[in-house]
C-alpha cells in the first residue's frame, strides 16, 4: 500500500501545562464515543452514562448488546450504535429466526421499553480483517441481509440503520496514492455486495482508521505524518496535497468507493485514536497530541480533499480495558481518554464543555489502600519467581512494563512487585491473592514509581441480579485457582 499502510504516564499533569493545552477551543458536532467493557472491574453502566453526558458526547458505539449499558442509555438522549460480535454472525446468517429474536431483545425492547435511541446495529466487528484468514467472509453479508430483514419486520427499518465496521485493511492503493484506491482484490465481490446492499437501504460505510498502527508496524512509517500539525512533507496527488495519514487513508477509501460506482455512500469512521501505554509510541504525549489534532481538524467541518463537509466519528476509545486481548499488541489495553477509573488521562478539549477539560467519572469507589510488593529479604535468584511472576501476568495486566511503557524504567525488583500487585488487585485484594511462597507481603506503603503508577483496583461492577452470582463465581474462581497454584509451589 506504499505510504499508507494501515491495519489494524503521567497521571497528575501540571495545572500550567492543562491551561495552555486548552486554550484554543474547538467544535465537534454530534462527537462520538467507543464503549468497551472488556475489564476485569469495569465502571458501573450509570457512572459510564453519566460520563458520556457530562463531557457532552452525543453518541455512543458498543461493541456488543449488554442489558446493563443499553438500560443505562435509556432517555440519556445519546445515539447509539449497538454491535453484534463475530462469534455471532454464523447463526443469525443461517437463521433469520435467530435474527428476529436477536432484534426483538436487543433492539425493539430497549427502544421501546427503555426509550434507548438505536440508530444503528454494527454486524460484525472488522470481521474481513487479514489476521482472521476468511472466517466470516461467507457469513458477514447473509448475517447482515437478516438483521435488515429483522428490523423491517419490527417496523425498525427506517429508525435503525445497518452498518459493519471494517478496518481500513480492506482497502489499498495500487499507486501508493489516494486516487489509486480500491477494495482488495482478495474480497472485492464480498465487499461490493455489502456496499450496494448498504446504498439500496440507505446505510453508512463504517471504517477504523489507526495512524498509530502503521507506526507500530513499520518502523519507516514518517512520524509527524501521523499527526496533524502539518509538520510532515506533504503528498502530492495529481495536485491535492494530503499532510497528514488520516485525510489520505480516508480518501483512499473514497477514491474505493468511487471506482465501484458509490462515490457518495455516507461514511462513518467507527474508531479513531491513539493508545497511552504498552509501546514506545503509545504514550501521554503522543495520545493527546493526535487526539486534539484530531479534534481541531475535524472542528472546521471542512472534511477531507475528496469528502468536504463534517465527519462523522468515534473516537477510541472511553475507557481503557485491561481484560482485552493483547495478540494484537500490548497497547491493546490503553486506548481510553479515561483510565479503568474514570479519571482524565490528560487535558483534551473536546470542544463540548464550557472548560474544555474532560469531566471525570463521579463517586467511583476505590478499594483498600494496600498492594502486594516483593519481600526486601527475597532474593531475585529464587527458583519460584519467575514461575510466579509468569503466572500473576497471564491472569492480570503487565502490559505496562517494557521497553518505552510508563512502568519500563523499574528494575527487577519493581518488575516483580507490580506483577504481584497487578494479580492481587485483580482479585479484589483477597489475601490467597498475594501468598507467592515467601516472595510477597502486603504493604500499606504505596509502591509508585515516578511514572509507573501501581493502582487500588475500583469496587467491582457485578451488574444485575441475573448476572450477578456468575460473577461472584470467576471472582472466586480466580482465589481458588491461586490458591491451588501457590499451594504446588510452596
Amino acid at each position: 500500500m506504499g505510504l499508507f499502510p494501515v491495519g489494524i504516564g503521567l497521571r497528575i499533569v501540571s495545572v500550567l501545562i492543562s491551561w495552555l493545552l486548552m486554550m484554543e477551543s474547538v467544535s465537534v458536532s454530534g462527537l462520538g464515543a467507543n464503549w468497551g467493557t472488556q475489564a476485569s472491574h469495569p465502571l458501573p453502566p450509570d457512572t459510564v452514562v453519566t460520563m458520556l453526558r457530562e463531557n457532552r458526547f452525543q453518541k455512543v458505539k458498543l461493541f456488543d448488546a449488554d442489558y446493563d449499558s443499553l438500560r443505562a442509555l435509556g432517555k440519556s438522549g445519546i445515539e447509539v450504535m449497538v454491535g453484534i460480535p463475530n462469534d455471532m454472525l454464523l447463526s443469525i446468517a443461517t437463521s433469520l429466526k435467530a435474527a428476529e429474536k436477536w432484534v426483538s431483545k436487543n433492539v425493539s425492547t430497549h427502544i421501546n421499553t427503555n426509550h434507548v435511541n438505536i440508530r444503528y446495529v454494527a454486524v460484525g466487528n472488522e470481521p474481513f480483517l487479514k489476521t482472521y484468514n476468511g472466517s466470516f467472509l461467507r457469513t458477514t453479508f447473509p448475517a447482515l441481509q437478516n438483521i435488515q430483514s429483522a428490523l423491517i419486520k419490527a417496523g425498525l427499518g427506517n429508525q435503525v440503520k445497518v452498518t459493519v465496521p471494517l478496518n481500513a485493511d480492506v482497502y489499498e492503493s495500487s499507486t501508493g496514492f489516494p486516487s489509486g484506491g480500491d477494495f482488495r482484490a482478495d474480497i472485492h465481490d464480498f465487499l461490493l455486495a455489502i456496499v450496494k446492499f448498504l446504498s439500496d437501504n440507505g446505510a453508512p460505510f463504517t471504517v477504523n482508521i489507526y495512524p498509530f498502527i502503521s507506526l507500530y508496524i513499520d518502523p519507516n512509517f514518517p512520524v509527524e505524518y501521523a499527526f496533524f500539525d502539518g509538520n510532515a512533507s506533504p503528498i502530492n496527488d495529481g495536485g491535492t496535497n494530503y499532510y497528514n495519514m488520516f485525510d489520505a487513508n480516508h480518501d483512499t477509501l473514497v477514491w474505493a468507493l468511487q471506482k465501484n460506482g458509490f462515490g457518495n455512500l455516507p461514511i462513518i469512521v467507527g474508531e479513531i485514536g491513539w493508545p497511552t501505554d504498552g509501546d514506545r509510541n503509545a504514550n501521554l504525549a503522543y495520545a493527546q497530541r493526535f487526539n486534539q489534532g484530531f479534534m481541531s481538524h475535524i472542528s472546521g467541518g471542512k472534511g477531507t480533499p475528496m469528502r468536504p463537509g463534517p465527519i462523522d466519528a468515534y473516537m477510541f476509545s472511553l475507557i481503557d480495558e485491561d481484560a482485552k486481548s493483547i495478540d494484537p499488541g500490548n497497547f491493546e489495553r490503553h486506548w481510553g481518554i479515561f483510565f479503568y477509573d474514570g479519571s482524565p488521562k490528560y487535558p483534551l478539549n473536546l470542544g463540548t464543555t464550557n472548560s474544555g477539560a474532560l469531566i471525570p467519572a463521579r463517586n467511583v469507589k476505590y478499594q483498600e489502600k494496600k498492594w502486594c510488593v516483593m519481600r526486601p529479604n527475597a532474593k531475585l535468584e529464587d527458583p519460584q519467581v519467575a514461575p510466579s511472576v509468569s503466572y500473576a501476568c497471564s491472569l492480570a495486566d503487565c502490559t505496562r512494563l517494557g521497553y518505552g511503557t510508563s512502568c519500563g524504567n523499574l528494575d527487577a525488583r519493581g518488575n516483580v512487585s507490580y506483577a504481584f500487585n497487578s494479580y492481587y488487585q485483580r482479585n479484589n485484594q483477597l489475601d490467597q491473592a498475594c501468598k507467592f511462597p515467601n516472595l510477597s507481603m502486603v504493604t500499606k506503603t504505596d509502591p509508585t514509581v515516578g511514572s509507573c503508577i501501581f493502582e487500588i483496583m475500583i469496587e467491582p461492577y457485578y451488574g444485575g441480579a441475573e448476572r450477578r452470582p456468575g460473577s461472584i463465581q470467576r471472582t472466586l474462581g480466580l482465589a481458588a485457582a491461586s490458591f491451588l497454584f501457590l499451594s504446588t509451589i510452596l
